[in-house]
This record gives structure tokens, C-alpha cells and sequence, in this order.
């Protein structure tokens, strides 16, 4: 990190930096990475809904927002502010104070993941040894927040929607976990980072191949776990009004729409990180690049190779939306408990196979 810094400030500034004691280095390095990884993740929630209407408008041949800004860019910033100066309406026959945190509690696992998920080979917040536990553990918490609001504000409909929303997040949640059960078995590390690290040397050494049916389970499960299309019935408009959030306005209904979308980034971040390598290039080996100096960038790892994979898989949301039908309910469980779990639980077992065998992944192991 330093190093990078050096190269934006000037040189009094880093003698500065020097001269702090070490924990205050610490902390306020930590503070400094903390405020970058919020506010681009937060700007990357409010862009997501412009270029979702950009993308679902020109498959439907629509145009889209076009009018705030310039080719309708500002239109995140106009509905942040709409949002924020909406009344906030509190149900008289609510649970005043679950219904006020309940939005907070699904926004803030959202935000916290990203403590342990490495951007590059020198920026993440926590590197710590259980990440892949973190990950999950704070992934699986947002289903509290989804609950709370359908029970707190004391309607049907909204306890509904949180219901059919809780029985599918904890359906798709163990697919999930014995997803990455696989992963763990090809890294042989619970650290994020040394999961990317595993996977380095191209396309050749990525997870995606050897674990393809994960890679499938765990993408999926990501796009039902978020309640996204084609899995939106725990916001079935056409069934149960909005779902868990139809007694929710103003900033609070805001809330839960970014807790919504950072889900998605964060889910693509994920599947990028444990199938696609991470930050790593796909053209990591090709030396010959080298001697091209304007291809020479394309075999070095870094954030923008990460940003690019979590971009495609955004996009993969969006198209998912604008063309497939809502599936049913009883169509979404049996896919969730009869189809994902078995075929992940069948894939470790074939996982455990290559690994004494050495194919894959596993074929330098023990060497």
C-alpha cells in the first residue's frame, strides 16, 4: 500500500506518515481502505440501476433514463434524492423499533463482506485465515433483516413475502455453502486471498473447469439468494403487492434497495474470487504479451481484471431479468433442496476422487 501511495503524494507527506506510531498507522490505514471500499461499492449500487434500465431497455427496444445529465447519467443521483426527501411512514401498528433496524440489518452483512474479500495483491481490509467463514456467516445474517421487516410492520402481505423470501434464502444458502465446500477443497485455505493465489497461471488454473458444476450452483443460488429474477416471488407484485418491503418508504424502502443491489455486487465479486481467479489476468503466462508494450498491461493481475469479471456477472443479472418468466414457487424449492444440494453433495465426492488422483487442481499435490 505504500507503495502506491508514494506515487500519489508528495514525499513530506509520506515522511509524515512514517513518523506515526505504528498503530495509528494501522488505524488509519485500515480507516483510509474502509473509505475508498465503501464509497466505490456504494457508487457502484447507484450506477448498477442506471445501466440495468440501459441494458433491459435496449433488449425490449426501449430507450431508457436519457433526460438527468448526460445520456441520463445523473439519474441515480435524482433518485437518491427523491428518495431521501419521501416521507417515512411508520405502520402505528408496527414493532416501531424492529421496523426502523430491520432495513439496517439487511444492509449492513451486505457491507461488511467486503472486509475480507482482496481487491488486488495488496488491498483488503482484514486479511484473516477464516474468511470464507466470515463470508458466510455474514452472507447468511441478512435474512434476518428480510424477516424482521415483514413481521415488524404487522401485515400479511409484508410477513408473507418474508416468509416465501426466508424459505428460499436458507434453501439456496446450503447449495451455497457446499459450493464453496468445493472451493475449499481445491484451495486447501479458508483465506480469500490464497484461494486467488491457488488459481493463478491463467485460465488453465482457474477453479471454473474442474469445479463447473459449483461454479453453476453457486452463480445461481447467488441470483435467488438476492431474490432477483427469475426468483423475485418474495416480491411477487402480482401475487403479494411488494413482498416484505410494501409497507416501507423514503430512505428506509432506499435502504433495502441498496442492501438489494450491493448483494449483487457482492455475489459477483464472490464468483469471480472463487471460480474466475480473482484480480488475476487471464493472460497470466503469456510472455510473449511482454514484448508488446501496449499489451505488456494485459498480463498483469489487478483490480480492473476483478472489476471486468464482477461487471459480466452484473450483466449476467440484468439479462436475467429482462428475459426470463418468474418461476413458480414450488418450482424455485424443488431446484433449491432436490437438484442443487444433491448435485454439489455428488460433485465433492467426485471432487475427493481428483484430488486422489491428481487431476485438476490437485495434480501437484503431495509433490
Amino acid at each position: 500500500m505504500l507503495d502506491f501511495l508514494a506515487g500519489l503524494v508528495p514525499q513530506f507527506a509520506m515522511d509524515w506518515w512514517v513518523a506515526w506510531p505504528s498503530w495509528l498507522q494501522y488505524l488509519a490505514g485500515t480507516l483510509f481502505k474502509i473509505l475508498i471500499l465503501t464509497v466505490g461499492v456504494i457508487l457502484c449500487v447507484a450506477f448498477s440501476t442506471y445501466f440495468e434500465r440501459k441494458v433491459i431497455g435496449s433488449m425490449q427496444s426501449r430507450v431508457g433514463p436519457n433526460r438527468v445529465g448526460f445520456k441520463g447519467l445523473l439519474q441515480p443521483f435524482a433518485d437518491v434524492f427523491k428518495l431521501l426527501f419521501k416521507e417515512v411512514i411508520v405502520p402505528s401498528q408496527s414493532s416501531k423499533f424492529i421496523f426502523v433496524i430491520a432495513p439496517l440489518l439487511s444492509l449492513t452483512p451486505a457491507l461488511a463482506a467486503w472486509a475480507v474479500i482482496p481487491m488486488n495483491n495488496w488491498f483488503v481490509i482484514a486479511d484473516i485465515n477464516a474468511g470464507l467463514l466470515y463470508v458466510l456467516a455474514l452472507t447468511s445474517v441478512g435474512v434476518y433483516g428480510v424477516i424482521l421487516a415483514g413481521w415488524a410492520t404487522n401485515s400479511k402481505y409484508a410477513l408473507l413475502g418474508a416468509m416465501r423470501s426466508a424459505a428460499q434464502i436458507v434453501a439456496y444458502e446450503i447449495a451455497m455453502g457446499f459450493a464453496l465446500v468445493g472451493v475449499l477443497m481445491a484451495a486447501g485455505s479458508l483465506n480469500i486471498g490464497d484461494i486467488v493465489n491457488a488459481q493463478a497461471g491463467g485460465v488453465s488454473n482457474w477453479f471454473l473447469l474442474p469445479l463447473l458444476p459449483l461454479f453453476l450452483v453457486y452463480w445461481i443460488s447467488g441470483v435467488a439468494e438476492t431474490n432477483r429474477a427469475p426468483f423475485d416471488v418474495a416480491e411477487g407484485e402480482s401475487e403479494i403487492v411488494a413482498g416484505f418491503h410494501v409497507e416501507y418508504s423514503g430512505v428506509a424502502f432506499a435502504l433495502f434497495f441498496l442492501a438489494e443491489y450491493a448483494n449483487m455486487i457482492l455475489i459477483s465479486t464472490l464468483t469471480a474470487v472463487f471460480f474466475l481467479g480473482g484480480w488475476a489476468s487471464p493472460f497470466e503466462g503469456w510472455t510473449f504479451l511482454n514484448d508488446i508494450p501496449w499489451l505488456a498491461w494485459l498480463t498483469a493481475g489487478g483490480l480492473h481484471w476483478l472489476f471486468l469479471k464482477m461487471c459480466f456477472f452484473m450483466y449476467t443479472f440484468f439479462w436475467l431479468r429482462a428475459t426470463f418468466p418468474r418461476y413458480r414457487y414450488d418450482q424455485i424449492m424443488r431446484l433449491g433442496w432436490k437438484v442443487f444440494i444433491p448435485v454439489t453433495i455428488v460433485w465433492i465426492a467426485v471432487e475427493g476422487a481428483m484430488a486422489w488422483f491428481h487431476v485438476g487442481p490437485w495434480s501437484n499435490l503431495g509433490a
